[in-house]
């Protein structure tokens, strides 16, 4: 199981490194040649491509810190950690939310007129291509690795499709007359930054807080099919997605001996991790049906 762990971590890892060098591409190409062209859009734009990349460093550190086994002040182990450094990137998202809202007040208080050439729609429409073939990469990976970090910063780099189309749709603008659009494109994509930013502290802070993963249905299912299981109770989930810890009471007939409700409690733990893969721990509490009598 730990060998399991290990290459999955290192599989993230060698994932986040190839899409922060793919972002620091993206994110200079369009930082220079909106400084170059005074386009703040395209520039803002650029700076929230360049983090991120700064949240693929942040996911790097935090897979590096959750990939460290158990140990006795961490019984539980890491994994935490990971949950924690995406929730580090929605404040980095933050930062960068209202770094953009203070950029277009100041232009509208400050207008220029940007320019708008052959060269500004080839740069963001080749950049928005790279960041969608990277977030749909990611999104895949980070589902099938279980991967808080990956789904994140995948979300992260939606929001910078989306201010992406923001760009082009102000370059249009620009070059039909009306540069005023570009604080308001600049207004837009940080609306969308900050929606992704909400997106996942809401998914960080349900695991950080112990809602239930899993609906307590269809633990009952499972475990009223094993024999001896009269009826169960106080079901209770918590956990990151890829390893959910669970406890139950199950009542049992109260002359059952000892190594037949052991046997019992061993057969609910190794058939609810069969049946559901992300339960990585059962604590079952035996109780004798008559006490709920």
């Amino acid at each position: 199981m730990e060998v399991v762990e290990q290459k999955r971590y290192k599989n993230i890892k060698s994932i986040l490194f190839i899409i922060l060098i793919l972002n620091w591409l993206v994110a200079l190409a369009k930082i220079l040649y909106g400084i170059y062209t005074q386009c703040i859009s395209m520039t803002a734009d650029g700076f929230h491509s360049l983090t991120d990349g700064a949240s693929n460093i942040i996911g790097l550190i935090g897979i590096t810190i959750a990939s460290k086994p158990k140990d006795k002040e961490h019984p539980y182990g890491h994994k935490k950690y990971e949950t924690l450094a995406s929730l580090s990137i929605a404040a980095l998202l933050a930062v960068v939310c209202f770094n953009l809202i203070k950029g277009s007040i100041l232009r509208f208080l400050n207008p220029a007129v940007p320019k708008a050439d052959i060269k500004s729609f080839i740069i963001i429409t080749g950049t928005m291509l790279i960041n969608f073939l990277v977030m749909k990469y990611e999104y895949k990976k980070g589902e099938d690795l279980k991967s808080d970090i990956l789904i994140s910063d995948s979300l992260h780099t939606k929001s910078d499709i989306f201010t992406s189309l923001s760009v082009l749709v102000t370059l249009i603008a620009i070059k039909l007359g009306f540069p005023v659009l570009d604080p308001i494109a600049t207004i837009i994509i940080s609306l969308f930054i900050a929606g992704a930013a909400y997106e996942i502290i809401k998914g960080g802070s349900d695991i950080l807080c112990d809602t239930a993963p899993i609906d307590e249905k269809k633990i009952k299912n499972i475990v009223l099919n094993i024999t001896g299981v009269k009826t169960c109770h106080k079901i209770r989930t918590r956990g990151r997605p890829d390893d959910i810890h669970l406890d139950l009471h199950v009542q049992i007939n109260p002359d059952t001996q000892m190594d037949k409700a052991h046997e019992i409690s061993n057969s609910i733990e190794s058939t609810i991790k069969t049946n559901i893969k992300e339960i990585t721990d059962v604590v079952v509490h035996m109780e004798p049906v008559e006490k709920y009598k």
